[in-house]
């Protein structure tokens, strides 16, 4: 065969065939659309949300608590329904480009079939980066794999399937509109009606072209037949488009239907079908915009988010998040420099800084009263633990398990502030409520020591049950609640303590939250009040920016201005106010009220993820993340020894600051990526991103280096932190083992398997039992 007629035999039909054409026609033409299946070849392949952990939702989906045929069979029915949104919404912008497709039957069915090489491809690569994953991070056995894999065509076959159905049952074609077009000419022929109907059915059935049907109009020259021209071919995709649109309106409402049943958890489907569920509401939107519009599809978008800006800008449909327990039916508290500096007076900085010298010394006689030497000075220990969502929480939950039973309750006897950011004061709320309930006998006081084999019937607060609940999915929900719900309207609302609330995303974290951990952290922060004050667990400080002007919120059961505004002997302030007291400055708004979970959740306000909370003062202000400003706690430990330095350095033989970091703080040096256009033209935004923990680094150790000019005891910094290792792993189905490198759990509230492992794991690390060791050691001095 030469050139010329392998050109002509091979490629030019290959490059002209419909697949293909259609391929180019959506390069040329529907980049919105291909850039929807960008996005999910670039999450599934980890190309996109590696670090927030976005990939492990497609690749290994929770639902109810499990990864298994269902999960995948619910993701696939999503990707089933998403790849029908797709052709639906070619077949309407680009359907009538192909007019011959209207003159064939089933014009929809094979428009589909030949528009499907982009659905095939991603199907192909979704299954073998499943297969990789489970075989790399969860170590299934090829069965396993082969049933969730199995579960995800399952579902992805379903939906194509029963839309295939719904399409075939009501969607026209030409036929349809030709024969009904006969029959009412024929009333008023002179020609055999059902002669003339058997050969259309003939012709319909031998041939399945047009040709056919021209050759039959020969034969009915004495009747007025109806031509087969435009206008026919343009009913037929306008009816089957208007199927389309219906489909997709239907599809959209049951979507809007969930968010009723959304606190179900058999409702909640996995974040990956959520995900896929928004982009196929894209899809379906840019379809019946365009099909409704024609022309001004575009210039109505325009006009709409201009629209939609005024609106959320004048602020026409409010779109706040609340904090739950706070009265938000009060007068708004006067967010001004003036109030600021009213509400940090010296006398509210001396009534709060001896209500915390109380404190203080209470916990002094408990612990010499324990020791039974009343000339004994104590350690003082300060917790500060960093923010990473539930792979900090997890992790902190490991180190303070292991930090107090090494210690033999030690560690929290001795401590006295936890502060931090994130996830991982989450993992320290947790932890101090568990001893808090030992403590009150509302849980077997005693560890339990396990034999080899053994069955822990009464968990103690190092139970590694514990680690099973404060490691669960948390992102389910979340995302979810996002989709159904705070995208569109939100409509429901819940009572707490007598006030009303409108349900968000942020309500469903905390929901899960507290489903996961047993539901012992539901209280108000008022309820820690008696507990802190009678030295039973250590203060703790959660300290959220404001978004309006970059301060911290101090928020804490006791009132602590003293960390909101330093003042020097002459009880003078600095010019620069550092914060506000949560506690006093909400006082009339009930701040007591304020529930644990919410303050939890407004110290880990992670960027659209979870909200951020708006209080209610004059102007409005915000709430961000606690690792905005500090995500190691470290600043906020440094001020509270400052301010009660003096105690400090009578009462106590020195302070231990305990550090729990999920990350390395001496990270190798990396060498330099490729300098694009794209990266010089985004280095500054990455370098503040990339260096923002670094910076806070190199300022706390300049704050720990001078602290140790101005106090007079011993100042001992301890870390224990989460650094990436090589795992020895067993293979389920061969009975080996292997050493795979472990990567840093992602930054996102779900973990995988390996990832929980990982963590747990790490605190065996040589580095983790040396500052065990000295913890110990320094505690029993």
């Amino acid at each position: 065969m030469t050139m010329n007629q392998f050109k002509e035999k091979v490629l030019e039909p290959i490059f002209y065939s419909l697949p293909i054409r259609l391929l180019i026609l959506h390069l040329r033409k529907n980049q919105l659309l291909l850039l929807c299946w960008v996005l999910l070849f670039s999450v599934v392949m980890g190309s996109f949300g590696k670090n927030l952990g976005i990939p492990y939702l497609f690749l290994d989906p929770e639902y109810l608590g499990k990864v298994d045929f269902l999960s995948f069979f619910i993701v696939g029915i999503s990707m089933g329904g998403f790849t029908m949104a797709y052709h639906i919404t070619c077949y309407i912008l680009d359907g009538p480009d192909f007019g011959f497709l209207g003159t064939l039957s089933r014009p929809f069915a094979k428009f589909a079939l030949n528009n499907g090489i982009i659905p095939c491809i991603f199907i192909v690569t979704y299954i073998i980066y499943i297969v990789n994953f489970q075989l790399q991070n969860e170590f299934n056995d090829p069965l396993d794999i082969l049933i969730k894999v199995a579960g995800l065509l399952a579902g992805f076959v379903t939906m194509l399937i029963l839309l295939i159905i719904y399409f075939r049952l009501t969607n026209k074609d030409i036929f349809r509109y030709v024969a009904s077009n006969v029959d009412k000419r024929l009333k008023k022929a002179r020609v055999s009606r059902v002669r003339v109907m058997l050969n259309l059915k003939k012709a319909k059935k031998s041939y399945r072209r047009v040709d056919s049907y021209f050759n039959l109009k020969c034969q009915l020259q004495k009747a007025p037949v109806v031509s087969y021209d435009k206008e026919i071919v343009l009913k037929v995709f306008d009816q089957n488009h208007l199927n389309s649109v219906i489909i997709e309106i239907l599809i959209f409402v049951m979507i809007l239907g969930l968010g009723i049943f959304r606190d179900k958890t058999v409702f909640q489907i996995p974040a990956a079908a959520s995900g896929v569920l928004l982009l196929t509401i894209i899809i379906m939107v840019t379809g019946a915009i365009t099909y409704w519009l024609r022309g001004w599809a575009t210039t109505t978008i325009i006009a709409f988010f201009f629209m939609l800006n005024l609106v959320i800008k004048y602020d026409w449909a409010s779109a706040s998040y609340e904090a739950f327990g706070l009265n938000y039916q009060k007068a708004p508290a006067a967010y001004t420099l003036e109030n600021l500096h009213e509400l940090n007076r010296k006398d509210y900085y001396q009534q709060d800084k001896q209500a915390t010298i109380e404190i203080l010394e209470n916990w002094r006689k408990r612990v010499l009263t324990q020791k039974g030497d009343s000339l004994h000075k104590p350690k003082l220990v300060l917790i500060c633990t960093s923010g990473g969502g539930l792979r900090s929480a997890l992790w902190t939950m490991v180190a303070l398990q292991a930090a107090d039973s090494v210690t033999q309750g030690g560690l929290m006897n001795h401590a006295r502030l936890i502060t931090g950011a994130s996830g991982g004061l989450i993992g320290a709320a947790y932890f101090r409520e568990l001893v808090l309930k030992e403590k009150l006998k509302l849980r077997p006081p005693a560890p339990v020591i396990l034999a080899a084999n053994s069955v822990e019937t009464t968990p103690s607060v190092y139970s590694p049950l514990y680690l099973d609940n404060i490691s669960q999915d948390n992102l389910n929900p979340v995302i979810f609640t996002l989709l159904v719900n705070d995208l569109f309207v939100r409509y429901q609302t819940f009572d707490y303590l007598g006030l009303n609330y409108t349900i968000d995303r942020g309500y469903a974290f905390e929901e899960q939250l507290n489903k996961n951990t047993g539901y012992v952290l539901d209280k108000k922060i008022s309820d820690y009040i008696e507990p802190e004050r009678e030295a039973l667990i250590p203060m703790m400080l959660l300290t959220p920016a404001i978004v309006n002007d970059g301060r911290k919120l101090f928020i804490s059961p006791q009132r602590v201005s003293y960390m909101a505004g330093y003042q020097d002997e002459g009880g003078e302030e600095h010019e620069k106010i550092k914060g506000i007291d949560f506690m006093r400055f909400f006082e009339r708004h009930q701040a007591g009220d304020l529930r644990f979970l919410t303050a939890l959740r407004m110290n880990a306000a992670f960027p659209y993820v979870t909200p951020n909370v708006t209080l209610p003062t004059n102007p409005k202000i915000q709430i961000m993340d606690a690792g905005l400003t500090d995500n190691f706690g470290v600043s906020d430990a440094v001020r509270f020894m400052h301010v009660f330095q003096d105690w400090i350095n009578e009462n106590t033989s020195g302070v231990i600051m305990l550090c729990i970091r999920d990350s390395q703080k001496n990270d190798p040096i990396n060498e330099p990526s490729g300098t694009s256009l794209l990266q010089r033209m985004t280095a500054p935004f990455r370098f503040f991103y990339d260096n923002l923990f670094n910076t806070q680094d190199i300022n706390n150790d300049d704050r720990l280096e001078f602290a140790r000019s101005w106090l007079k005891v011993d100042l001992h910094p301890i870390s224990i932190e989460y650094v990436s290792h090589q795992q020895k792993v067993g293979i389920k189905y061969t009975g080996a083992h292997q050493y795979k490198p472990i990567e840093r759990p992602s930054l996102s509230w779900r973990l995988t398997g390996r990832e929980k492992n990982s963590i747990i794991q790490n605190i065996n690390q040589s580095e983790n039992q040396q500052a065990l060791q000295k913890l110990k050691q320094l505690l029993e001095e």
